[in-house]
């Protein structure tokens, strides 16, 4: 498989500016893999293809609001910060990606906030966008915290030119998130309301939570055309025993086995026993899934439609073959379904 048999055309307008009305109220693309069929549903007919003692497993990450904007020392020039990872919570490092680049080096000064109580320096330069912040605060670790999240914006994709409104704060985020440290929201998970989960549990089906840290690497373009030299930026994830004992005892007894979304199936084929169960596991992973690829875990997926020639349009294909995606995403197209963060979804079966 070579970086071309990713493209497509997508128009533009077909790249969701903004979320449905109602979570589970957007579209729902079903694909039989075993019929090799194509349905046309809304979101919260989800239900009616699952069953009492399937799992569904979810990302539990939450989006902290990475965007800042500050003004460089002297110049008063506008530079947006996008906070990707702390390195250090003493010494208040952070990786983050700056905007323009080419202006912001090593000694440089950045004010933010109206009163520029908050102020950072340049200490390294990683990469051509990235660099290394050290945050100079005069309060605690949690003012310090608090401050960054009063003066950071929801870190919504680029591709959305308009700009960030009081429901993005919401809607950018799953209704399950509890563990901060994503830039980018788990997208599969924005679908599912409060009202679809609880018929689910009624219905008697069983929730796994997983949590893997959404960074840019996830959305990094691949610049290769041969995949296999690639490499994934590492996202953190998180298994606990709960989570392994609802997924394994949903494989032992052949049930359907969902992930719900391509973070929470990378961070289930990250850590898989030699018996293809799911083990607990704490740390990093940089896998990077496209095909041929034999899953371990899940044997059905939840996920949004992806951008041409992305690393997630690689996993998805992997996954349900990459003929049958080909065909599916030429219907979506057709159809008028909705692309990318705000878009719609697809259940693939």
């Amino acid at each position: 498989m070579k970086l071309s048999n990713f493209g497509f055309n997508l128009p533009n307008e077909l790249l969701a500016e903004y979320p449905a009305e109602n979570r589970d109220e957007s579209r729902l693309m079903v694909l039989n893999r075993k019929d090799q069929t194509i349905e046309h549903k809304m979101f919260k007919d989800l239900i009616d293809y699952f069953n009492e003692d399937d799992v569904l497993i979810l990302n539990n990450t939450k989006v902290f609001p990475a965007r800042l904007y500050g003004n460089k020392e002297k110049t008063g020039a506008r530079i947006e910060v996008f906070l990707l990872r702390e390195l250090n919570e003493e010494q208040r490092l952070w990786d983050v990606l700056v905007d323009p680049a080419r202006k912001i080096r090593i000694g440089n000064k950045l004010y933010f906030g109206d009163d520029d109580t908050l102020v950072a320096e340049v200490i390294d330069n990683t990469t051509s966008r990235g660099r290394t912040l050290r945050f100079l605060y005069d309060g605690s670790y949690r003012e310090f915290r608090l401050k960054l999240r009063e003066l950071g914006e929801t870190p919504l994709p680029k591709y959305i030119k308009r700009d960030v409104e009081p429901e993005d704060e919401d809607r950018y985020q799953t209704i399950f998130a509890k563990n901060e440290g994503a830039v980018a929201a788990p997208t599969a998970g924005l679908h599912f309301s409060k009202h679809l989960l609880k018929r689910l549990e009624i219905k008697g089906v069983n929730f796994a939570e997983v949590t893997l840290h959404v960074g840019l690497g996830t959305f990094n373009p691949v610049e290769v055309e041969d995949l296999s030299k690639h490499k994934m930026d590492s996202e953190e994830i998180k298994i606990d025993e709960k989570a392994v004992e609802i997924v394994n005892k949903g494989i032992q007894e052949k049930r359907r086995v969902c992930a719900v979304g391509t973070t929470a199936m990378r961070a289930i084929e990250s850590s898989v026993s030699s018996s293809g169960l799911l083990n607990e596991m704490e740390g990093w992973t940089n896998k990077f899934i496209f095909p041929p690829y034999d899953f371990s875990i899940a044997n059905c997926m939840i996920t949004n439609f992806h951008t041409p020639k992305s690393t997630l349009l690689m996993m998805v294909s992997a996954f349900a073959g990459h003929d049958f995606i080909k065909r599916a995403y030429d219907e979506a197209v057709k159809e008028g379904y909705k692309f990318y963060s705000y878009g719609d979804a697809m259940l693939i079966l």
